[in-house]
């Protein structure tokens, strides 16, 4: 069985350049330092030997600069090509190397490498159009700090979070659905998103205000054609344009409930959800000039994107073997792009 190379450390090229200096032959400096003399030799050749001083530092920095050729993503421009593609997309990098994973013949990629690809291309070249890539478009890397809502009016048959289903808290269940509104720089203008928690089905259309009655009519819309067991529950936070889900419940006889007052994060499915949304809907978007197919085709990329807490499967596969043939559109729409 072979041996390991093992690479020469600082403090090794510091006992050559003082056992050099005293004019120790090679064969002695290697036997003091229990290495082969052809790698005593060839460290003095390389940045030494007998017509210049060795200088341990110099060796150190030039032994790291021959090992290192760059991230993985500069030196292979068509991987790089294949990653951009799929984060143009609106693919995360987790997403993306989950995926590279499962394809047959891919190449395994961690998704830090691909984060780190892009924060060094920010640094480098002071574009920051590159953080466009990452799902929240975000030049530094952490969280962001978020001021809490206020819910200061009262919601008639309103039902705590604290008693919701526990098939709901641990998404063991289809059918758990939670809701919420995309709020946009134009005052009154709103989207609604309603997301199912085990399979990450997102629903999401246009409303023509804050009103609760719309809001409710528009998720019996969505939910009217589901099979039973797919119309459990659905979460809200406090706002008022929720008021009406007892509608909902006596319509379609799901139930409802909310989250605790300034805890919007408990229906934490929705809102992450919607924090993908904002890649292709941001909130400086005028819903009045743009494209009425915008909606649909956002939720067809998030429904049609791999999650890697569906094993990499995507929400629309994992939905449509609950929900059979349903009348709305979910097939697969070409990539959307952030301009």
């Amino acid at each position: 069985m072979g041996k390991t190379y093992r690479q020469l450390s600082l403090e090794e090229r510091c006992s050559i350049a003082r056992l050099h200096e005293d004019g120790r032959s090679i064969r002695e400096i290697a036997a003091a330092l229990d290495r082969p003399a052809s790698t005593v030799s060839r460290e003095l050749k390389r940045n030494g030997g007998t017509r210049k001083a060795y200088r341990p530092a110099y060796a150190q920095e030039q032994a790291r600069a021959r090992r290192w050729t760059g991230a993985r993503l500069e030196r292979d421009a068509p991987l790089r090509d294949l990653v951009l593609a799929k984060l143009s997309a609106g693919w995360s990098p987790e997403q993306v190397a989950g995926w590279l994973k499962r394809t047959p013949g891919g190449q395994t990629l961690s998704h830090e490498s691909i984060y780190r690809f892009i924060d060094r291309q920010i640094r480098r070249t002071k574009d920051y159009s590159w953080r466009h890539y990452l799902p929240r478009a975000k030049a530094k890397r952490g969280r962001r700090a978020r001021k809490g809502r206020t819910a200061d009016k009262h919601i008639k048959d309103r039902v705590s979070i604290a008693e919701r289903p526990v098939g709901a808290a641990d998404r063991a269940i289809a059918g758990h659905w939670e809701a919420d509104l995309m709020l946009f720089s134009q005052y009154g203008q709103a989207v609604l998103a309603l997301h199912e928690r085990q399979t990450r089905f997102l629903f999401l259309a246009r409303q023509p205000s804050k009103a609760a009655e719309p809001v409710a009519r528009q998720i019996e819309r969505w939910l009217e054609p589901l099979p039973r067991d797919l119309r459990r529950t659905i979460t809200f936070d406090n706002g008022t344009e929720f008021a009406s889900h007892h509608a909902i419940k006596a319509g379609l006889g799901v139930e409802t409930f909310f989250c605790d007052v300034h805890s919007p994060w408990q229906k934490g499915g929705v809102e992450n959800a919607i924090g993908r949304m904002r890649r292709w809907i941001p909130r400086s978007t005028d819903l009045e000039a743009a494209d009425p197919e915008l909606f649909a085709a956002s939720a067809d990329a998030y429904n049609n994107t791999p999650r890697k807490c569906l094993d990499f499967n995507t929400p629309a596969e994992l939905f449509s073997k609950l929900a059979g043939p349903l009348h709305f559109k979910c097939e697969s729409t070409s990539p959307l792009s952030r301009g």
